[in-house]
């Protein structure tokens, strides 16, 4: 069994509890690590992400339990940092100035190549459905082809250590606004991943959207996952846990998915390296 997670939100953000709560369960579940990565402040008003006010509160936090629990487990400071063009700080430089040991760079705002508004497609999907209708007047693969070219942009200048939940965009469609069998969708994807097997990013296969009945499907879902395979893109498992008891959910499925499509390895952080390790159901 996969005993990490580096995709974890504290009372910080959105998550439910305080850091420490998400260490003692993953020392309980005899994790070999744990990682935090709190949503990094971004320059507007939102009930989830850190305070500005609070982000060095967070990491020195956070840096404090890691002296703390050095003898009982290895704990890694991290940050989820949203990529909006030309609105949110370059990820290097936030990573410089907290000391992080890693980052996620994730895509929650789709910003429109005109009129530069922003589509918000993780909140309530009634906003989903209104963002998509008022920003980008109902003209779906537009929307779809301005969040992956988003993510492409993200990968090129910002080059994070892990890509968050890479076809969230997903999650409030269910086939009513497009089709992932449409042949422009899979176009943009097959281009999206080969700017990805040319970086250092690591796709993050993320299980929160299944396990909140958000999505039938991992992110990402399977199709994608087999052309990660034959592109070597390397990956990691998460659970984008905002609850301790939510460390390793759907973990198990998701490791049967992972060995059927002919994953042996994830990649996980190990001091300062992201080190390969095998694949192993209990």
């Amino acid at each position: 069994m996969v005993k990490f997670n580096f995709h974890t939100h504290t009372k910080y953000c959105d998550g439910s509890a305080k850091p420490q709560a998400y260490i003692d369960k993953a020392i309980e579940l005899t994790f070999s690590a744990i990682g935090f990565s709190g949503h990094a402040p971004v320059p507007f008003s939102n009930e989830w992400s850190i305070k500005p006010e609070q982000l060095n509160n967070y990491c020195q936090e956070i840096k404090e339990l890691k002296e703390l629990y050095k003898n009982k487990i290895p704990i890694y400071l991290g940050l989820e940092i949203d990529f909006i063009p030309s609105i949110t700080t370059r990820f290097e430089l936030i990573k410089k100035q907290q000391q992080l040991d890693y980052h996620i760079g994730s895509v929650h705002f789709v910003k429109h190549p005109e009129n530069k508004e922003l589509w918000f497609i993780d909140g309530p999907e009634q906003g989903y459905i209104k963002g998509l209708s008022e920003i980008f007047k109902n003209e779906p693969q537009k929307a779809i082809e301005t969040y992956y070219h988003q993510i492409c942009e993200m990968v090129a200048s910002e080059k994070p250590d892990i890509i968050g939940h890479f076809d969230k965009v997903k999650m409030h469609n269910r086939n009513r606004f497009f089709s992932e069998e449409e042949s422009w969708y899979q176009r943009i994807i097959k281009e999206t991943l080969k700017i990805i097997a040319n970086s250092n990013s690591i796709v993050e296969v993320n299980t929160r959207g299944i396990y909140k009945k958000k999505t039938d499907t991992l992110f990402p879902d399977i199709s994608i996952l087999e052309q990660c395979y034959m592109l070597k893109i390397p990956i990691t498992l998460s659970s984008d846990a905002h609850k301790p008891e939510e460390l390793k959910n759907y973990f198990s499925e998701t490791l049967d998915i992972l060995k059927c499509v002919g994953f042996k390895h994830l990649t996980m952080l190990n001091g300062n390296n992201w080190e390969k390790v095998e694949i192993i159901r209990n």
